[in-house]
C-alpha cells in the first residue's frame, strides 16, 4: 500500500505532466515581469497595481476563487485568484500545490478581514515542486533530520533563519572594527606543506600536479601572518575557514570559521585591551546588548573584565600547584576529576585537559594569563619569569573564547620548541606542533615585536546558547547508508 507521502508525490508528478501537456513550462528561467519585495508590495495603497513572487505556502479554494499565501524572503502577502479576472487560465490553478513558486501581478485591496491583498490579473508558475513540505506530511522527524535537511529546517523555522541573518552581522561588525582600527584584511594559504600555529591534528590531502601531501591549515594563516609582520606590514588580520580532525562535542566543529590579527610594534597587554573593545562592540553591533545567559552561565560582556592567573586558579580549584606536580599525581588527579586522557599524555598536555576542567566553572569574562611555556610554543617568555609566556586566553560560560599572546621573534628559542613539539609527535601526539623551518628561516630575518589574537565562531555559538552545530548552515553528517 502507497504511503501518503507516495500518494502526494504522485498527484503532483501528474499534475506536472498535466503542465508540460498544456505547453506550460513548470521550470522558466526568465521571469515575464520583475516582482518588487513583498515588504515594499505590502506599503502600496489600495487600487496599486503590484507585482509580487514567492513560495505558495497556504492554498484555499473555495469554487472559482482561490485564497493564497506567498512568501519570499522580505514577507508574506495574500492573493485572490477568481475565474471572472482570470478566464481560462484559472483552471492551470488546480494544477498548483502548496511548495510552488508563482509570479502574480494585479491589484492591491483590502479583504473585509482587513488583510492587504493581491486581486490576481495574471500569473506565471515559477518552479513546481514535486515533493510536501514537511508541515505538509509528517514534519521534520528528530535532530538529524533537521541537519541533514537543513534546507527545509531553515524553510520552516524563521527563528533559526534569523540566526544566521545575526552570524553574517556578527562577522561583518568584527570586519568592520578592524578595518576602522587600521587592520589591513589578507588572505593566506589553506592548502600547507607544515600545518602550524595551532595545537591540533590537520587533515591530509593530496596535490596531484604537484606529487606531494599537504595539509588543510589548522590556524587561520598565523605563520603567514607573521611571515607578513617580517615583510614590513603593521596591522593585518583574516577571516576565514580552518579544520581540526578532532573529535566532536557541543564546542567543536571539524570545518569552522575564525578570526585572527596580527599587529606590530604592541604586546599582549595592548591586545586585550583592544579585543575587550571588540567584544563590546560585536555584542552590540550583532544583538543589541552585551548581557548574555549562556549554559547556566550569567555574562556581562559590557563589565570590566578581570583577570585570573592560570598557576593560581587551577590550585584553587583543584589543590594541584602544576609548578610542582609529576606526571603521575597529574593522571591521578584526572581520574579524581572523571577526565578522559591517553596514557601517553605528555605533561604539558596532561595540564591543559586540567586546566580544561577548572574553567567550566568560571563564568567570565575574564583573561586567563600566567601561561606555563610548555603548553604555548609561540608565545613570548616573559622577561621576569621566563618559565611563563605572556599569552592570555578570554573565559565566558566556563570555556575559551579567544586565544592571544606576545609572539615568539627569538629564532633560536622558536626553533628549541619547534624541535620539542616535533618530538612529541614523533612520539604519537598527534595535536603537536610540526618543525617549519622556513618559518624560523623568516623569523631570523627579524620581525618585530608582535602581538597576535584569534577568536572562532564558537563565540557566537555561545552568545546566542546553542550547540556549534546548530550554529552553521550546513553541519557535517555521516553519509546515510
Amino acid at each position: 500500500m502507497a504511503t501518503r507521502f507516495e500518494e502526494i508525490q504522485k498527484s503532483r508528478l501528474e499534475k506536472l505532466a498535466k503542465l508540460k501537456d498544456l505547453g506550460i513550462n513548470p521550470y522558466p528561467s526568465r521571469l515575464v515581469k520583475e516582482p518588487q519585495d513583498i515588504s515594499s508590495a505590502l506599503k502600496e495603497k489600495e487600487g496599486s497595481a503590484v507585482t509580487v513572487a514567492g513560495r505558495i505556502t497556504r492554498w484555499r479554494e473555495h469554487g472559482n476563487s482561490i485564497f493564497s499565501d506567498i512568501k519570499d524572503e522580505s514577507g508574506k502577502f495574500q492573493i485572490f485568484l477568481q475565474k471572472k479576472n482570470l478566464g481560462e487560465q484559472f483552471k492551470v490553478t488546480k494544477l498548483f500545490d502548496v511548495g510552488d513558486f508563482l509570479l502574480v501581478s494585479g491589484k492591491v485591496f483590502k479583504t473585509q478581514a482587513g488583510e492587504t491583498t493581491v486581486d490576481v490579473e495574471n500569473f506565471q508558475l515559477l518552479s513546481k515542486s514535486i515533493r510536501p513540505l514537511p508541515d505538509d506530511w509528517y514534519g521534520l522527524k528528530d535532530i538529524e533530520e533537521r541537519h541533514r535537511k537543513r534546507y527545509l529546517d531553515l524553510l520552516i523555522n524563521g527563528d533559526l533563519k534569523d540566526i544566521f541573518r545575526k552570524k553574517a552581522i556578527f562577522w561583518q561588525s568584527m570586519r568592520n572594527f578592524m578595518i576602522d582600527k587600521g587592520f589591513l584584511e589578507v588572505e593566506t594559504p589553506v592548502l600547507e606543506v607544515t600545518a602550524g600555529g595551532a595545537d591540533a591534528n590537520p587533515f591530509v590531502t593530496h596535490h596531484d600536479a604537484l606529487d606531494v601531501n599537504l595539509y588543510l591549515r589548522i590556524s587561520m594563516g598565523e605563520l603567514w601572518q607573521k611571515r607578513l609582520m617580517v615583510a614590513g606590514f603593521e596591522r593585518t588580520f583574516e577571516i576565514g575557514r580552518q579544520f581540526r580532525n578532532e573529535g566532536l562535542s557541543r564546542e567543536h566543529l571539524q570545518d569552522y570559521s575564525q578570526m585572527e590579527f596580527y599587529w606590530a610594534y604592541a604586546n599582549y597587554e595592548d591586545s586585550m585591551k583592544l579585543v575587550e573593545e571588540l567584544y563590546k562592540y560585536v555584542a552590540k553591533q550583532t544583538f543589541g546588548k552585551t548581557e548574555f545567559s549562556i549554559g547556566g552561565h550569567e555574562v556581562d560582556l559590557g563589565s570590566e573584565w578581570g583577570r585570573i592567573d592560570y598557576v593560581e586558579t587551577i590550585k584553587n580549584h583543584t589543590g594541584v600547584d602544576i609548578t610542582k606536580v609529576d606526571i603521575e599525581e597529574l593522571k591521578t588527579k584526572l581520574k579524581e576529576l572523571k577526565a578522559e586522557f591517553d596514557k601517553s599524555d605528555t605533561k604539558a598536555r596532561l595540564i591543559d585537559t586540567l586546566w580544561k576542567q577548572v574553567r567550566k566553572q568560571i563564568s567570565g569574562p575574564v583573561f586567563l594569563t600566567g601561561h606555563p611555556v610548555e603548553i604555548s610554543p609561540l608565545a613570548k617568555r616573559m622577561e621576569e619569569k621566563p618559565d611563563f609566556v605572556e599569552r592570555y586566553q578570554i573565559i565566558i560560560a566556563g570555556s575559551e573564547m579567544g586565544n592571544g599572546y606576545s609572539e615568539l621573534n627569538d629564532p633560536k628559542d622558536q626553533s628549541e620548541r619547534f624541535m620539542g613539539q616535533q618530538k612529541m609527535r614523533d612520539e604519537g601526539d598527534l595535536e603537536a606542533q610540526m618543525l617549519d623551518r622556513d618559518f624560523v628561516e623568516a623569523l631570523e630575518y627579524g620581525m618585530p615585536p608582535t602581538t597576535g589574537f584569534g577568536v572562532s565562531e564558537r563565540l557566537f555559538s555561545f552568545l546566542v546558547d546553542m550547540p556549534i552545530k546548530e550554529a552553521v548552515l550546513f553541519p557535517l553528517m555521516r553519509p546515510e547508508k
